[in-house]
């Protein structure tokens, strides 16, 4: 009955879809990537830290474009953003070992955790920016909330703000669309999220101080640190072991070569 049901939900769902064409920027290879058509979601709610939930269809699934040739990955926005000296290293590094992977016409949120681990470890060979790492370990964590898994949500949200942080005094905004003070909110509420109320509250006193930060979002932090005066301290039992590093210990990559 399951496999009917889901069976049904792909088909529901393949109405929203559609194959584009790109170009592998790395070994030049024509190949189709699935996109969503435009206005076939609907956005049901926005969480705390910018991830969003959404009806019909969602389209983070499919925010990972891969090269099933060469085994370069990224997010869509930064896909045709790599440099000669990177395409080199996806090259030496990736191509050698890629083994191409095959993929439903539809994607689920497994799917996505996966591209979105791809698109990871061509960030990292790469050495691509912070703001890159950053977003593409959220994102995973989203999945992971989706998935009702908040150990391994967590593991992903510290990655983020470790590079996050990086990308704050290295990088110029804006940054995946962030002014300067959102991505000051954004820190903020990550180690929130994470149970790190100090630092928290250090990142939103610092938009609080502000004189130009919007007041929308001075609004809304007010609102978060009311949540950690009223909220009882957020013990977990994760460790602060990174988790690019161990997953790398542990092959997690392993499986897509």
């Amino acid at each position: 009955m399951d496999n009917n049901m889901n069976a049904k939900n792909d088909n529901d769902q393949l109405i929203y879809l559609y194959d584009k064409t790109i170009t592998c920027p790395v070994c030049g290879s024509i190949f189709k990537a699935r996109a969503i058509k435009k206005s076939s979601y609907r956005i049901l709610k926005q969480d705390s830290d910018f991830c969003y939930e959404y009806k019909n269809i969602n389209p983070y699934f499919y925010d990972v474009w891969l090269c099933n040739v060469c085994g370069y990955a990224a997010m869509k926005t930064d896909f045709n953003k790599i440099r000669e000296s990177q395409k080199q290293l996806v090259m030496d590094k990736i191509s050698i070992k890629w083994h191409a992977k095959n993929y439903p016409e539809v994607y689920n949120v497994n799917t996505a955790i996966e591209r979105f681990k791809i698109s990871l470890l061509n960030y990292v060979t790469i050495d691509a920016k912070s703001s890159c790492k950053a977003m593409n370990c959220l994102k995973i964590a989203w999945m992971y909330r989706i998935l009702g898994n908040s150990k391994l949500e967590i593991s992903y949200i510290k990655n983020s703000i470790d590079e996050f942080n990086k990308a704050y005094f290295s990088e110029r905004f804006p940054i995946y669309g962030m002014d300067k003070f959102t991505m000051m909110y954004l820190i903020g509420e990550l180690n929130r999220r994470i149970g790190d109320d100090d630092q928290a509250l250090l990142w939103f006193g610092r938009v609080i101080g502000e004189t130009n930060a919007p007041q929308k979002l001075k609004n809304k932090i007010r609102d978060q640190k009311d949540l950690i005066k009223s909220s009882p301290k957020n013990e977990t039992n994760l460790t602060d072991e990174d988790t690019l590093n161990d997953e790398k210990k542990k092959g997690i990559f392993s499986k897509f070569f």
